[in-house]
């Protein structure tokens, strides 16, 4: 007889079968992190840390809409320092692009609540909470952005802005305004658009060394050997002092502007280097000197552009004296222009046209109104004559507002150029604007066209030597910053790797 099928038989006369229950499925990677996420903020808002509660809320406020980054980049520009002035910039711009980022895609992307705040002491809390998606934050990201830009110009200003920076990434946290995922994703897109800056706008020790060949010259330690003639007119008393501390023996000589050829002429009679420091006139001064003399230059820049101390790597004291003392240095070009039984040299640009006219009236008011109102004043008088430059330049007649020629070829956009990635490339980067009428609108124009290319109103050529005939007398033309009257005729040309110049190997 076989037995009754278990289903039919009553309830309580059934086997009993334990239960079987199926595993729960792990928990995914995601699910994890938010826990965890959740887990070190509520560790965070119960950790008493002396002092913070009173400073962080402060700190976190202070970098509300980048404020506190943009005090210390105005800070950092009025240093006078060319390196904190480009960290303060590109802190600024890598602050921008992240918060742009941030703003347009970050937010919007991921909507995530801000954190609950039961458990944030009420004194740590914000007065005014945040609403938008708490993923990425915002504040760290700014944070990061502007310290990991400026330290990619300076390492030791970075190091000095990165505590704060980690600080107010700290305080987001530490207020209860964001979960410590949210501050990591922040800082880590921050610093990629820091890194997104330098890939558009290299920064210094990733553009070409402008200086080529390397030469001889003699070595100086402790500056033996060295006079360096300081024009007092560029306002350099700090870095006279600067150079007597590190090169003792070298001879310091501080004059006024209408000796400093004097002075320069004295000192290469008895220097194995000549030295200058000073603005962009002084260089060119010292240039003719050191090149009369074959004497080694070295530059220190002390006067309000330095264009060619820049572009050749010199931006302070330290940097010149260790060339000096270590015998480092390259050739660099000198353009030269032959007009009217004269030659003149120049380490920067030369000019025709509205420039130059721009310059002479700038001299002619700035004792009367001011430095900065004379430009005002010196751009609308030349405006307002509205007449080009009439000058046959290689054997055709054309109305020209300016020839700019400089001495090598300048790689930023505009329409005098920037900077120089090679001072000994044997070019004059030329470039002239075409008569007509509206001189305004066509110097903007070729501004934002550049430098090496073609429009209606701009040519941009590079070449090894240039004549110009058939100039009106008194047509004044500037060389370095310095105006003088042009003859009826003129020839640019190149004095290839002609001087030697003082120049770290490394900077």
């Amino acid at each position: 007889m076989r037995p009754a099928p278990v289903n039919s038989l009553p309830p309580w006369r059934r086997p009993r079968v334990p239960a079987v229950f199926a595993p729960e499925p792990p928990a995914s990677l995601g699910a994890r992190l938010v826990a965890l996420d959740r887990t070190v903020f509520e560790a965070v808002a119960a950790r008493r840390w002396p002092g913070a509660d009173q400073v962080l809320p402060k700190l976190s406020r202070s970098a509300n809409h980048g404020l506190l980054w943009g005090a210390i980049a105005a800070g950092l520009a009025v240093t006078g320092s060319p390196r904190a002035r480009r960290a303060a910039v590109r802190g600024l711009a890598s602050l921008g692009l992240a918060s742009a980022t941030i703003n347009t895609l970050g937010k919007r992307t991921v909507r995530r609540q801000r954190p609950g705040l039961e458990s944030v002491p009420l004194i740590r809390q914000l007065k005014r909470q945040p609403i938008t998606s708490s993923f990425p934050s915002g504040h760290s990201a700014s944070a990061a952005a502007f310290a990991t830009g400026v330290a990619m110009e300076s390492r030791a200003l970075g190091a000095l802005v990165a505590p704060l920076a980690a600080a107010v990434a700290v305080s987001r946290v530490h207020t209860g305004a964001h979960y410590p995922g949210d501050v990591l994703a922040g800082a880590a897109l921050g610093a990629g658009a820091a890194l997104a800056v330098r890939g558009l706008v290299p920064t210094r020790d990733q553009l070409p060394s402008p200086g080529r060949p390397l030469v001889d010259v003699p070595a100086l330690p402790r500056g033996h050997g060295l006079v360096m003639v300081v024009n007092q007119g560029a306002g350099t008393p700090e870095k006279a002092r600067a150079l007597r501390e590190l090169l003792p023996e070298a001879e310091v000589v501080e004059c006024r502007g209408e000796r400093l050829v004097t002075e320069l002429e004295k000192a290469a009679g008895r220097a194995l280097a000549l030295g200058v420091c000073g603005g962009d006139g002084s260089v060119n001064a010292a240039a003719g000197v050191a090149l009369r003399n074959g004497l080694p230059l070295a530059v220190l820049p002390g006067g309000t552009l330095n264009h060619f101390a820049y572009d050749l790597g010199i931006e302070d004291p330290k940097e010149l004296c260790r060339a000096v003392e270590a015998g480092d240095a390259v050739a660099v070009d000198v353009g030269r222009f032959h007009s009217g039984g004269r030659t003149g040299h120049f380490l920067n640009t030369f000019s025709l046209g509205v420039y130059p006219e721009l310059v002479r009236e700038r001299e002619r008011w700035s004792g009367r109104v001011g430095g900065r109102l004379a430009d005002v004043v010196a751009a609308a008088r030349v405006r307002r004559r509205d007449h080009p430059l009439e000058a046959v330049v290689e054997g055709e007649r054309r109305p020209l507002w300016l020839l700019f020629a400089g001495n090598c070829t300048y790689r930023r956009m505009g329409l005098t150029g920037g900077r120089r990635a090679d001072l000994a490339d044997g070019l004059l980067d030329v470039r002239a604007v075409h008569g007509g009428r509206g001189p305004g609108f066509r110097l903007v124009a070729a501004a934002l066209a550049g430098p090496l290319t073609r429009s209606p109103f701009h040519a941009a050529v590079r070449v090894q030597r240039l004549r110009i005939g058939g100039i009106s007398p008194g047509t004044p033309l500037a060389f370095d910053g310095e105006v003088t009257d042009a003859g009826p005729s003129l020839e640019l040309d190149k004095l290839h790797e002609g001087l030697r110049v003082y120049r770290p190997l490394t900077l």
